[in-house]
């Protein structure tokens, strides 16, 4: 029988974990389901659950973090941690249907070499949330060269050339979902309406997603350094021509001691536009300094995996 992992990043899901793998068990598959639970350094009783639960049922695995990681060295380790033929990332939370994995297999069989998910609706979450969430999408698909669909869910069913694939791609900096759509392939999505959490509290919260959103943006485009740019070049060709305007006003008309707050407005703006492209400069510098360290991405604590680096 063709065996399926199914990579599951958790932090603080002690409520919703046991009801996770119910559901997941509950989908008529013909594959053997191998579950990666990977503890992104919980403060509760996530770990002391996964290790009662493998002991009881040899195929759930778990790696456990030294502390938190975030959720990208999750899926990394995730996924490092697998060596079935066919693997799909879930959240524990539900949000992710299971019942979506038997379509996901039947459409894999028509050739393709992932099938994603994506969610058509957004009912039940922040309307803040939602509008960003949309707007990233917008901009990052004008300025970046691989385009990623809106509302993907990290939620897909992959085969093995996929996965090693994206394992191939060894920085540190890391935005699953740009990964996923520039590697490539035979790719089709599923679509579906938003599910809320079965259980708990989301750990993501604005600020989260908002850096999370700037760094993928960093990650796939150089479009921030361009408008930098193109910026500067445009303050300069207008102090160009204010210079010769105020040159030409000062011997036709003389001198006149006037246009004080425009001085300080063109002041402050040209300080603020200079601030806006340091700080894009900044945060490309930034990465590079990350990526030069080497540091990897997660330290493990504990594992029942002992193949795992």
């Amino acid at each position: 029988m063709e065996e399926l992992a199914i990579v599951v990043p958790v932090y603080n899901e002690q409520e919703t974990i046991e009801l996770f793998i119910q559901e997941v068990n509950k989908v008529q598959l013909d594959l053997k389901k191998n579950f990666y639970f990977i503890d992104d350094g919980s403060s509760d009783q996530t770990l002391s659950l996964l290790k009662k639960l493998s002991a009881e049922n040899e195929t759930i695995h778990y790696v456990s973090f030294s502390r938190n990681f975030g959720k990208e060295a999750a899926l990394l380790a995730g996924l490092k941690a697998t060596s079935e033929p066919l693997v799909t990332v879930m959240d524990v939370d539900l949000q992710d249907p299971p019942e979506l994995l038997t379509k996901m297999y039947q459409t894999l069989q028509d050739g393709f070499d992932v099938v994603g998910t994506r969610r058509i609706s957004r009912d039940g979450e922040p309307v803040v949330i939602s509008f960003f969430s949309r707007l990233f999408y917008k901009i990052i698909n004008k300025i970046s060269k691989v385009p990623i669909v809106e509302g993907a869910r990290d939620f897909r069913l992959m085969r093995r050339p996929v996965v090693d694939s994206v394992l191939r791609l060894e920085e540190n900096n890391r935005f699953s979902k740009g990964l996923f759509a520039w590697v490539g392939y035979q790719v089709t999505y599923i679509e579906y309406s938003n599910h809320e959490r079965s259980a708990g509290k989301t750990s993501w919260t604005f600020g989260q997603l908002l850096s999370y959103s700037i760094d993928g943006i960093v990650s796939f485009s150089e479009a921030p350094l361009n408008i930098a740019t193109f910026i500067g070049f445009v303050s300069f060709l207008t102090s160009l021509a204010l210079g010769a305007f105020f040159v030409f006003k000062t011997l036709v008309f003389g001198d006149p001691v006037q246009g004080f707050p425009t001085l300080i407005v063109l002041i402050l703006l040209l300080g603020g536009l200079q601030l806006l492209s340091l700080g894009i400069i900044g945060k490309y510098i930034a990465k590079i300094f990350l990526e030069t360290k080497r540091r990897p991405n997660y330290l493990i604590k504990e594992s029942n995996i002992k193949t795992l680096d």
